[in-house]
């Protein structure tokens, strides 16, 4: 009976040996696939040998020789052990396998993610160039006193319908950037009472031309320096403000707010609050509006032309801040969005929390001004340096110049820019409006060169970017390249107007400070 045992065990060690010599035969077969084992696969053959030796062993014991139960149990579980060794070894490489396989199609996404990505920067600059030329046609043809009511109506129409969708680009293209991880935020130091200055030009002259009231109130904090990203941050606010502007019949109030916190004396974070006398939202609706496209009512499109992509694009830049976005509202009766942002105060000697804060949660002491929106200036008698390969952009943004008694001269590409800059008077040219993309010379070295010249106004003179492509990127260059600001096409008349009145008056006194 023993001798038996001993026998079975032998012979069946055998079968296990070519059942474990097939498996390392197909395990070997997968390696091969392996980009890791591409070169050195070979080196598995050298098992296969000495399994192979191993069954021929067992055949030898078994034929020719007398084993023991000692010898059969040894030789058994061997073939057990190469037998658990193999499918081991196969389940950890059909696990690499399977890996490799994943990282495959995540190069494959990444790369048709960013052929998208190119795709849409390509395709939007293509779309952008002639909206600019319908939306700027369409504003002059506006300023015409002598329209026909009818065409007036036509013309606004078109209006209407190019800047929205201008809008539908810019926000699917921003949409694309953060779900793609691509939205960086630039971590600098920067006048938050220069940005919300900016802000309240544009701002101003949109409520003038509905017809609303435009309040502010900002906290003594805000005349400081902070650390953060500037152009998000104007982003998200303008974006609030536009909403509260579109949703807001006359005579209506748009109110705009800056209040902040104290920790241990210092302003720990920014509330950025705007609040109008809308038409509010539903409550139910409340949580949906951060969702892209999102309309609480269909006729809303059509009234206000949304696309419900501008909610969710300032949400997530704000929670990229580490901030958050609180909503109160009341159909009806108006809205208050709420930008909470922890922003570190930035500069020498400037830890402390100066003067006195409007602040939200009763630190004390705290109040705000009513601050009414500065006045603009005119810009009539300026002269302006309009730089654009395209004839049409030139003529267009020309002829908005002229709207606003600005003489313009124009050049079609940087060298040009360049060179009529350096051979005319010191404080010839009060402003220059630069488009990036130009045969010979690109805005960018043309801004750098100007800023490189050695004469007065050189350095103080606006630069402000026109570009039918404001990718991130861009704008951060723009600013790298000496620019003072970026503005997308299609050129919108009022932020045109609001950049130029506000650049050219900040150079002007800092030409008198450095006298």
């Amino acid at each position: 009976m023993v001798r038996w045992a001993v026998y079975a065990m032998v012979y069946l060690g055998s079968a296990l040996m070519v059942y474990n010599i097939i498996g390392f035969l197909r395990f070997t077969r997968n390696i091969r696939g392996m980009k890791m084992w591409r070169w050195g696969y070979r080196m598995l053959y050298i098992p296969i040998v000495l399994l192979v030796s191993f069954l021929l062993g067992y055949l030898m014991v078994g034929i020719f020789g007398k084993p023991d139960l000692l010898v059969a149990g040894i030789l058994f579980g061997g073939s057990v052990f190469v037998f658990v060794m193999v499918k081991l070894f196969s389940m950890i490489v059909e696990r690499v396998i399977e890996i490799e396989h994943l990282e495959a199609e995540l190069l494959a996404a990444e790369a048709s993610n960013r052929a998208k990505t190119s795709f849409l920067a390509s395709v939007s600059h293509e779309m952008r160039t002639p909206m600019n030329v319908i939306q700027g046609m369409g504003t002059l043809a506006l300023k015409n006193p002598d329209l026909p009511t009818e065409t007036r109506e036509q013309l606004e129409k078109i209006e209407n319908s190019a800047r929205y969708l201008s809008r539908l680009i810019n926000g699917i293209l921003d949409m694309q950037q953060i779900e793609s991880g691509e939205l960086v935020m630039h971590m600098e130091s920067f006048s938050l009472k220069e940005a919300l200055e900016q802000v309240n030009a544009y701002v101003s002259m949109a409520c003038e031309k509905k017809g609303l009231e435009y309040q502010t109130a900002f906290a003594q904090c805000t005349t400081r320096e902070y650390t953060g990203d500037a152009l998000h941050l104007k982003q998200v606010v303008i974006c609030l403000l536009e909403n509260a502007v579109k949703f807001t019949d006359a005579p209506g109030t748009v109110r705009f707010s800056v209040a902040s916190s104290k920790a241990e004396g210092v302003c720990s974070e920014i509330r950025f609050i705007v609040s109008d006398t809308g038409i509010g939202i539903d409550e139910d609706f409340l949580p949906k509006i951060m969702e892209p496209f999102a309309q609480e009512d269909a006729s809303y499109t059509n009234r206000f032309s949304g696309s419900g992509l501008g909610l969710p694009i300032a949400n997530s830049i704000v929670r990229k801040m580490g901030g958050r976005i609180e909503v109160v509202s009341k159909k009806g009766e108006g809205s208050t969005f709420t930008v909470i942002l922890p922003m570190t105060p930035s500069g020498p000697g400037e830890k402390a929390c100066i003067g006195k804060c409007e602040c939200y949660n009763g630190c004390g002491g705290c109040a705000s001004a009513e601050e009414a929106p500065p006045a603009p200036v005119s810009l009539a008698g300026r002269r302006v340096l309009v730089v654009d390969d395209m004839v049409e952009n030139a003529e267009i943004v020309s002829d908005l110049l002229e709207l606003e008694d600005v003489e313009s001269d124009t050049a079609s590409n940087g060298q040009i820019a360049v060179e009529m800059v350096e051979k005319s008077s010191s404080f010839y040219y009060d402003a220059v409006l630069m488009d990036l993309r130009m045969p010979v010379m690109d805005g960018m070295e043309a801004a750098r060169r100007i800023r490189a010249l050695d004469r007065e106004d050189a350095k103080v003179v606006p630069i402000i970017a026109l570009s039918a492509n404001d990718a991130e990127t861009d704008l951060q260059k723009t600013l790298e390249a000496g620019m003072n600001e970026h503005l997308p096409k299609p050129v919108d008349a009022d932020r045109l107007y609001a950049a130029l009145n506000r650049w050219i008056n900040a150079a002007n006194e800092k030409r008198i400070e450095e006298k």
